[in-house]
């Protein structure tokens, strides 16, 4: 009897891949569950694991959801949060014109929204590689005098506005833009400097890179803003700004010349002796063979340096400078803020966010298009 059922069952499944049926593994083994099995549940400890998390998403999950969007207010004076339980994202509506352009005068804020759109506009305009060429430079020497004149003023028919009522978004992306970009170029040089066979050029590039790397970017910030004023001859000052922008620039350079430096060292010997073979001296040989492998090998360590360098213009708060952070951080301390801090900062928290994921997003881009990290 047994035979005799074996026998038709091959027969049946036999006649079923005849017919072109196609036999499908177990629902177990695939879809949501299959994956939920082989990666959450394919273990003891990783089932112990998951089931941690899982009761931590539970703990935290609903009731952030309740705090921040079922029982939240999100529009009217701060008396409306007075007593509730939920978030208070009235905050957000009511100081957003200070967060964004500070001490700015009020009439004079469209100014300061077109430099800010200037800043983005020639950022976007530069991340085409087609248009990285000699030109892109007066484009951007262009674009920063105009940001120059519409946050200052003082021609055109623009009423002047003192730098010490710059603030907001609007500085942090004069700081971070400004020194980012001209940090870059800076950096390459000192990476090439370091790497020269002159020995003067070596030991200075050298001294200069270790000692930047060697002090925190605050006591930069504090000898610009107070050491470095009694050092200028009586009467003369320089803009509090432009020595901040100098002490970003000159500290970030440092950490992007040793990025650049190893994307040098990584370059083969070979590549060196093909570029002389060809009658290229030592300027074409770096401009057209090394440094573009160079710069595309270490495209995420730099733009790591760059993402850090625009998180850390928020130290220019402690030299009395209005950023985005401090702005927030005067907001709340009007007594009709007060204890709203938690939604301030969320809200300064996903501007930096949204700036930082564009940079990192931009990053991964221009590596696939460079083909930067892969192996053939």
């Amino acid at each position: 009897m047994k035979n005799n059922e074996n026998s038709r069952t091959g027969k049946k499944s036999e006649s079923s891949l005849k017919s072109g049926e196609e036999i499908k593994p177990p629902i177990t083994e695939t879809g949501i569950i299959g994956w939920l099995k082989a990666n959450l549940f394919n273990s003891p400890l990783n089932t112990i694991i998951t089931i941690i998390i899982l009761f931590c998403f539970y703990k935290i999950i609903p009731p952030f959801v309740k705090w921040a969007f079922i029982d939240s207010v999100w529009y009217g004076p701060s008396s409306g949060c007075q007593g509730g339980s939920g978030a208070c994202w009235a905050y957000v509506p009511n100081n957003i014109r200070f967060v964004i352009f500070g001490l700015f005068p009020s009439g004079e804020q469209w100014r300061a929204l077109i430099a800010m759109l200037i800043m983005v506009a020639t950022v976007v305009y530069s991340g085409k590689r087609e248009r990285w060429k000699t030109s892109l430079i007066y484009v951007w020497l262009v674009n920063t005098i105009l940001v120059g004149i519409f946050l200052k003023g003082g021609i055109l028919g623009l009423e002047p506005v003192e730098s010490t009522k710059w603030g907001g978004l609007v500085l942090t992306m004069l700081l971070s833009v400004i020194g980012m970009t001209a940090a870059y170029p800076l950096g390459i040089v000192l990476a090439l400097a370091r790497r020269s066979k002159m020995p003067t050029i070596r030991t200075m590039a050298v001294v200069y890179i270790e000692m930047i790397r060697g002090v925190p970017l605050i006591s930069l910030l504090f000898m610009s803003a107070v050491m470095f004023p009694l050092f200028l001859p009586e009467g003369v000052t320089i803009n509090k700004i432009f020595r901040a922008q100098t002490a970003i620039i000159l500290f970030t350079a440092a950490y992007i010349a040793e990025v650049v430096r190893g994307g040098l060292q990584a370059i083969p010997k070979g590549q060196y002796e093909a570029a002389e073979s060809m009658g290229l001296n030592y300027f074409q040989m770096m401009r057209l063979v090394v440094l573009p492998q160079a710069l595309k090998i270490v495209i995420p360590p730099t733009v790591g340096v760059l993402i850090s360098a625009f998180k850390d213009t928020s130290l220019v708060a402690i030299i009395a400078l209005y950023d985005l952070l401090r702005t927030c951080q005067s907001t709340l301390s009007d007594p009709r803020w007060m204890g709203f801090s938690t939604e301030a900062y969320i809200f300064i928290a996903l501007i930096y966010f949204i700036f930082c994921y564009a940079m990192a997003s931009y990053s991964r881009k221009l590596e696939d298009e460079l083909g930067a990290g892969k192996s053939y």
